[in-house]
């Protein structure tokens, strides 16, 4: 049975966190609002509950939902070896639309995929999300939507796509960032952090406070396009966004 809560109203709010705290310990699925889109989100740490969600979508293994956390302490209990850089980038932009992809802490029993021993970060400017994240702990989280096919920027977009694969909807109102951008994704695994999908986030704001970021490379026939990259796909991964 499918349950949507109206988190505009505080009985409602307090309702639909509880039940969606259940869900997520019964290894289930919930969509709730970030400051981007509305995304579908499963116990990061329950393999069980992460197929639960790659099947929702309509994934492989290959395409692993990165991790929202509720604070920036977090980063250290769920990445290895995490760059300077890295840390000050999560400390000015967070919460907010930028992702970074880290080095997995190797003694982690979670299995998001093929990850290649990396991790995804975000923490999201959306209250309702980190008031969920605080009674949960860390969520694996995917744009709310089945693949290829466009990002839910609302519950009901949500609903027409899910439907019953998540059993607690959240419903913050209209969710986008405004002028149409995913979150940016940097991977923080090398010498130097490489914006691997350009969003919300410009290169000159990451360059404002960490100025070794690199702009995204160049494909070969010379258009602008990611490098091949290990780290997992994004909550609103490029092709899904509005």
């Amino acid at each position: 049975m499918t349950s949507s809560y109206d988190c505009s109203d505080p009985a409602q709010r307090s309702e639909g966190l509880a039940a969606a705290q259940r869900a997520i310990a019964a290894k289930q699925c919930v969509v709730l609002p970030t400051d981007t889109v509305y995304g579908i989100a499963a116990d990061a740490f329950s393999p069980q509950a992460v197929a639960t969600l790659l099947a929702a979508k309509g994934r492989g293994r290959n395409m692993p939902p990165p991790v929202l956390i509720p604070r920036v302490q977090t980063m250290d209990g769920l990445a290895a070896d995490l760059s300077a850089e890295a840390r000050l980038l999560a400390e000015a932009f967070w919460p907010g639309a930028l992702t970074i992809i880290c080095h997995a802490q190797p003694s982690l029993t979670w299995d998001l995929g093929d990850t290649v021993g990396t991790v995804a970060l975000r923490m999201p400017d959306d209250r309702i999300t980190l008031d969920l994240l605080a009674l949960t702990g860390p969520l694996a989280v995917s744009s709310a939507n089945r693949t290829g096919h466009p990002a839910a920027a609302s519950v009901a977009e949500a609903i027409a796509q899910l439907a019953g694969s998540a059993v607690v909807y959240l419903d913050g109102g209209p969710r986008s960032s405004g002028d149409g951008l995913a979150s940016t994704i940097v991977d923080a695994t090398g010498e130097q952090p490489v914006i691997v999908r350009e969003g919300t986030l410009s290169l000159e704001e990451l360059r404002a406070v960490v100025p070794l970021v690199e702009g995204m490379r160049p494909a070969p026939d010379g258009n602008d396009a990611p490098p091949a990259t290990p780290g997992p796909s994004t909550p609103e991964s490029a092709p899904e966004r509005p």
